[in-house]
């Protein structure tokens, strides 16, 4: 995985947010999208309207759970599918394994990550890999 890089900065984490709103908004899907920094704080949060109420704290875990295990979060999600040793995975604490959650990399250092949450999994990373290209 690629090291960590100084927390993302404003401009970048509103660009990335800009980009995954408008993924979320082109397909009229409610979500709350969440970026953190590298040290694990909020950079930015937004509700789109009529977001279920549960996806602001899933998003903000599925961005945590990326950043701490400095992968997207299917890669925890697809280790549990699997089954056998791949289980030892719910017992990790403070762990999201749902797709959704991608690190923010800039020069090749993660700076932060995305996480969405709102539609089925496969949406909410569609939107969160929308955002974190945009960070570039």
């Amino acid at each position: 995985p690629a090291p960590y890089g100084a927390p993302i900065s404003l401009t970048a984490a509103k660009k990335a947010m800009e980009a995954a709103e408008a993924e979320a908004k082109k397909n009229n899907w409610p979500v709350a999208i969440a970026i953190v920094d590298t040290t694990g704080s909020l950079a930015m949060l937004v509700k789109l309207d009529n977001t279920q109420t549960a996806s602001v704290e899933i998003a903000q875990g599925k961005a945590l759970t990326a950043l701490e295990f400095r992968r997207p979060t299917k890669a925890l999600q697809d280790a549990i599918a699997g089954g056998g040793a791949g289980l030892r995975i719910l017992g990790l604490r403070n762990a999201t394994p749902l797709e959704g959650g991608v690190p923010i990399i800039v020069d090749g250092k993660i700076v932060g990550a995305i996480g969405v949450s709102g539609v089925t999994s496969d949406q909410d990373a569609q939107v969160a890999i929308a955002g974190a290209a945009a960070a570039k």
